[in-house]
């Protein structure tokens, strides 16, 4: 009785030691791994510029300081946060020959990815409703965003998804894990705890109710602001309907851009899609934190006439300088 007591000791120790992660969804993309390198490589750069570019014309210029474009400034500042935390130790797994992750590397990528995209859903969230009280409540709009409290809204926003998300994380964190397979180009704290030594159900239903504080408000935020946004331009002339539906137009194609990427990561879990190539499938669910890091940048600093002439004044202040 003493052996075996000490032999399933043994059992569960030998089990629960771990080290690293072995990422099999790299094995399709093995082929041509030089080609999806080149490709991350130039998405990477090309995000890593835009992304500051938008940042450095914003806070360059005194006349750029409104509450929506300090918004736009901050979801950068997200983006780089994001694609950061996945494309460098993509481009690196993907040329190692194991394509293994260590668990330290895979639980601060988790806790990176997730805090990225629940700041994502908040950020969203603040532009929605500053472009709800920008058309709804045009007179009251500059009485109503103060500087004071815009930055109140950006130090909320900014710390809240760290530190809701960092508490239910330090459950997963804690966890022993016997195996080591993750079926994904990145690690999730799903597949985390499905590698877990013991039983998570507590967690399971943890990650249902956090799901309702970081997502599900800002959702219905976001739906909300535009309900009402859509009511107000059926009152307006066709030229000022025109006018409001354009400032909208880069938050509104931000939201879906993220929201429909993240929907198809989730829904890969959920339904039957062999369908779909399994190459097509692998790339698509790191949609959300590769197509808006790249995209909204140039919505805003395109879309924005203001911020498009500071971007031009500085192109060409550049090319003087060299």
């Amino acid at each position: 009785m003493y052996y075996h007591h000490v032999s399933l000791i043994s059992f569960r120790m030998n089990n629960s030691t771990t080290l690293t992660f072995t990422l099999t969804a790299y094995v399709i993309l093995e082929k041509n791994k030089y080609v999806f390198f080149i490709i991350f490589l130039l998405l990477y750069i090309a995000t890593v510029l835009l992304n500051v570019l938008l940042i450095t014309v914003i806070h360059q210029n005194k006349v750029l300081h409104q509450p929506m474009n300090m918004f736009a400034s901050m979801l950068s500042f997200n983006e780089l946060y994001g694609s950061s935390a996945l494309l460098p130790l993509t481009m690196s797994i993907l040329m190692s020959k194991t394509h293994e992750m260590s668990v330290n590397s895979c639980i601060a990528q988790v806790y990176c990815l997730h805090t990225y995209a629940a700041s994502e859903y908040c950020i969203l969230a603040l532009m929605a409703y500053d472009r709800y009280l920008a058309i709804c409540y045009p007179l009251h709009y500059q009485t109503i965003m103060l500087p004071s409290k815009v930055n109140k809204l950006i130090v909320l926003v900014g710390l809240y998804p760290f530190i809701a998300f960092g508490c239910f994380f330090s459950m997963t964190a804690q966890l022993s894990f016997c195996g080591k397979f993750i079926p994904k180009l990145y690690c999730v704290n799903m597949e985390l705890v499905k590698n877990a030594c013991t039983n998570t159900s507590h967690i399971n239903i943890a990650g249902l109710l956090l799901i309702g504080l970081l997502i599900a408000p800002q959702v219905f935020m976001v739906f909300f602001s535009y309900v009402r946004i859509f009511r107000v331009c059926k009152k307006l002339s066709k030229k000022n309907q025109v006018s409001a539906l354009k400032k909208c137009a880069p938050h509104l194609t931000s939201f879906l851009n993220f929201s429909i990427g993240s929907l198809f990561d989730i829904a890969q879990h959920r339904f039957e899609m062999s369908h779909i190539a399994m190459e097509a499938r692998i790339l698509l669910s790191i949609c959300f934190a590769v197509g808006p890091p790249f995209a909204n940048p140039i919505l805003y600093g395109l879309g924005t006439y203001l911020i498009r002439v500071h971007i031009k004044k500085l192109c060409s202040t550049c090319r003087h300088r060299g």
